[in-house]
This record gives C-alpha cells, structure tokens and sequence, in this order.
C-alpha cells in the first residue's frame, strides 16, 4: 500500500490510499466513512490489473477536518480534481458509493467527464436537500439523522452503531462492526451537519454523461432506496444496472466477489 497527502480544494489535505498498476479507479467512500470500506477490493486479485486508488474525503479518515468546508461543490470537485491530476489518473474509472455518488457528479458538474473513462454509482444518491431526494432515503436512516450531528458522545457512537448496522443487510461479525465503527466516530458531528445540510441536484449531470455508466444496488438496501439505481440509470444513454439480491447498502463489502467480478468486467468494457 502507498500512501499520499495531496492538497484538495482551499488547500485542505486529502488522505489517498494506493495499490496496484494498470488502468486507475478511483474510489469514493460515503457519508462518515473512509478509505478503509474499500477493503474487500484492495486485498482481491483486483490489484494485479488496475491500480486501485482510494480518498479520505475532506472532514473523514486521515483527511484534514476544517468546520464550515462542506456545502460548496465545488471544494468537493476540487478534491477528485487534484487526485486524479496528482496521481496522474489518465482514463480513471471514478466509483462513488452513497454519499460518494454526489461527490462524483460534482466533480462532473466542475469538470465534465473528459478525463473519465467510466463512472460507477453504488448505491449512490445524486441529489440532497429536495423533497424528491429525500423519498429516497429509508426511514430508518432518516431517524438516526438527529444522532449523526449530536455532540453528545454516548449518543453518537450510539447512533454510529446504529448505522453501521443499517449499512448491511445480514449481521456483521463482531470483528467486521467494531472496524467499521471506528472509523465512523473519528468523524466529528459538525461534518456530517454540514454534508446533510447541502441542497444539490445532479439529474442533469447524469443526462449528459457521455461515457459507459455502471449502476450497482442492493434490493434490500435501507439507506438509500433501489429505486434511486433505477432512477439513475434510466438517465443516462449508455448505463448498466445491477441488483443484487439480499443484499443492503454495502454491495462492495457484502457481495465482495460478484462486486469485483463486474467492476473488472465494466473497467475492461470502458
């Protein structure tokens, strides 16, 4: 594993986790999440074949966590922008999960798509801050919102436990929760007030893609409802959708091998 900093948007500095050789992805983690969700692909026989590339978004992981820095996109494109122009990530298949969907689309909105050779979306939302964006969140995890900005500790880690849990369909094994947990509370309160305070809408960045669209979600996902995949993917001209049954909101962590199969397969295809 090779590690960087790199200065993002406003100079903020940006964790990224590297492995591998070959064609570039670059991953994009969720809401309270890091780098290390990305496990399953950067132990995997991925790595013989693409170099896997993995940020600590600003405010999470090993990232710089500055307050008021979260509700212009184009700070969030700044940071995918100065990665990949780093790394010199040419022809970069971009993978966002969750929260992680709206990172990469503001990229897009920023600075189009022309150093992009595919985009993935896993459970991935494109909007927040509408009323149409929020019918698509699981009313479970609508509830645990009060908890995700508390600054009250036990009520925290409570609600990131919560979470965690709600992320998965089956049960995690103690081992695998407690790894999760961890780096979910080293995200502070006021970072995931200001990720969820956003209003944005990126229906019209993914109208214009012009370049192959992989669509991955769980059918049993209670954070961000399957019928946001196929509302993204009935957008774009040239977009895959896979479902994957018994499955929630991690598809990447849950179904580790048929995640890596396709995204092998969809990278290739790019």
């Amino acid at each position: 594993m090779v590690t960087h900093t790199i200065r993002g948007g406003d100079g903020v500095s940006i964790h990224v986790d590297e492995r591998g050789s070959g064609r570039p992805v670059l991953f994009v983690h969720g809401l309270s999440q890091s780098a290390m969700c990305w496990r399953k692909q950067f132990e995997s026989t991925l790595v013989e074949d693409h170099r896997l590339v993995a940020m600590d978004c600003r405010g999470h992981g090993e990232s710089e966590k500055p307050r008021d820095a979260y509700g212009d996109s184009d700070l969030w494109a700044d940071d995918v922008r100065a990665v990949i122009e780093t790394l010199d990530l040419t022809d970069v298949v971009l993978v966002g999960w969750s929260y992680g969907g709206l990172v990469v689309l503001d990229y897009v909105e920023a600075y189009g798509a022309d150093r992009l050779a595919g985009l993935g979306l896993v459970s991935a939302i494109a909007a927040i801050g509408t009323e149409a964006a929020t019918d698509l969140l699981g009313p479970a995890y609508l509830d645990l919102l009060p908890g995700f900005v508390s600054t009250d500790a036990e009520e925290s880690v409570e609600t990131m436990r919560a979470f965690v849990d709600l992320c998965v369909h089956d049960d995690l094994s103690p081992a695998d929760r407690y790894y999760m947990l961890g780096y979910n509370v080293v995200v502070p309160p006021y970072v995931r007030a200001g990720l969820r305070d956003r209003t944005v809408t990126h229906e019209a960045e993914l109208e214009g893609l012009d370049v192959p669209v992989l669509v991955i979600h769980g059918a049993e996902d209670a954070v961000v409802d399957p019928e946001a995949a196929r509302r993204h993917a009935g957008l774009v001209d040239d977009a895959d959708l896979s479902v994957y049954p018994e499955t929630g909101h991690s598809p990447f962590w849950e179904r580790p091998d048929r995640f890596n199969r396709e995204l092998r397969a969809f990278v290739r295809e790019c």
